[in-house]
């Protein structure tokens, strides 16, 4: 079926058009959606942390699986939207194929260690840049996904579809999050086809707001799919439980419908249901995304700018609770902060000694990295451009690379010849 909702401007690719393969059945965002499962960027993230670290237990979400779960909610969510909607028809629809793309290449930009990975990446890049994880997602589709200066030359409605952020680093003083590289300006010029923001969507959270109807399909599906379902991871792990819930919600001041959240999150714990409820709960977030028409910057070059995603005021509610007490139980726990401190404590020393050795120093004394990581260094201009990739080397360590690696260059007793990984 023709779909109206898309013109030659969203599918148009950052480098040109690709070759079309005789017999080629598929859309150029079907395409997109397949080469990301095919990557090793996305099968690193079955090795990445979610909640808690990856190998724990085989039951606990991992990068990888959260991203599969997002990918299928954002799916749901769309076709819903299709099916619901007063706004979309048939032959007029949000592309479900690229919504899944989105939602799977969400987090291949992630480092290992969770956020935790992410917040000291940026501490030790903050000289040369910083260091974002959407904006590391945006570096691998465009820059090196299939290596050096090899990104898959994404059309535009896709890199607009993962395109949370679209202010630059530097342009928000001390800017901790939420923002794209430098040199990124590019790309961004690219989504927006050259046309300068408005007065009206200033640098910061305003501009970062500014978001393709499939990123922020892609969004709400990743809050729907991380508020539930860690929750669920922490239920099972033994951080949240009747006592501390109860514990937790005292002196809160929560009101009526807050309460009744927790009182039914109780219910299915005390039961044994935990899982089924947790179930229903992504079919009603699911069901609470709506859509309203809109008219603004972009609008008028393509539909993805014409239609904003609005979540229901109550289903919004409950989805705050539960980051609230995932967050406070699970993630400030002693036992995680105990962790993150180590996360944070190896990829300190891991950048620390890949910079001495090729950023800062005129002649590395050892061989630390590949031939084609080494080549690759050397042909950067300055130390920031070497230490971008650096950055890009140590992202990209899965938990259990990032920690062998460690071992292997300060632990004594650890790193024989048949260490090989």
């Amino acid at each position: 079926m023709e779909n109206t909702f898309y013109q030659p401007f969203d599918f148009d690719r950052i480098d040109g058009e690709l070759p079309v393969n005789a017999g080629e059945y598929r859309t150029g965002f079907q395409v997109e959606r397949d080469r990301i499962i095919h990557t090793s960027a996305f099968r690193r993230l079955q090795s990445k942390t979610q909640v808690f670290f990856s190998g724990e237990y085989d039951f606990y979400r991992t990068r990888l699986t959260h991203s599969i779960e997002v990918a299928q909610i954002g799916r749901s969510i769309c076709n819903r939207l299709n099916q619901t909607s007063p706004l979309l028809k048939p032959g007029f629809f949000i592309d479900a194929d690229l919504v899944e793309a989105s939602c799977l290449a969400h987090d291949i930009g992630h480092p290992p260690f969770g956020h935790t990975g992410e917040r000291a990446l940026h501490r030790l890049m903050t000289p040369y840049g910083g260091f974002e994880g959407n904006a590391q997602t945006l570096r691998i589709l465009t820059s090196i996904l299939f290596g050096p200066d090899r990104g898959m030359n994404p059309t535009r409605g896709f890199l607009d579809g993962v395109l949370k952020y679209k202010t630059l680093y530097g342009e928000v003083a001390a800017q901790k999050n939420h923002f794209l590289y430098r040199e990124q300006g590019e790309v961004l010029d690219f989504v927006t086809d050259g046309t300068a923001f408005p007065e009206s969507l200033p640098v910061g959270n305003v501009r970062n707001g500014f978001r393709s109807v499939e990123c922020q399909v892609m969004d709400w599906a990743d809050d729907t799919a991380y508020s539930l379902n860690d929750i669920a991871d922490g239920i099972h792990a033994g951080f949240i439980t009747v006592e501390k819930i109860e514990r937790w919600a005292e002196g809160r001041g929560l009101d009526s419908d807050q309460e009744a959240q927790v009182k039914e999150l109780l219910k299915a714990i005390r039961k044994g249901r935990v899982e089924s409820t947790i179930g229903k709960k992504i079919g009603a977030f699911i069901a609470g995304a709506s859509l309203e028409e809109v008219s603004g910057f972009l609008s008028d070059c393509t539909n993805r700018h014409r239609y904003r995603v609005v979540i229901d005021s109550e289903i919004a509610k409950a989805c705050s609770l539960y980051k609230a007490i995932s967050l406070d139980l699970v993630f400030r726990s002693q036992q995680l902060q105990q962790l993150d401190r180590k996360s944070d404590f190896i990829l300190t020393r891991l950048f620390e000694v890949f910079v001495e050795q090729y950023v800062t120093s005129d002649q590395p004394r050892f061989k630390l990295l590949s031939d084609e990581e080494e080549r690759l260094l050397r042909d950067q201009s300055d130390e920031a451009a070497r230490a971008r990739v650096i950055c890009d080397v140590v992202a990209k360590m899965t938990d259990g690379i990032a920690t062998r690696t460690y071992k292997r260059l300060f632990d004594a007793d650890f790193g024989s010849i048949v260490d090989l990984v």
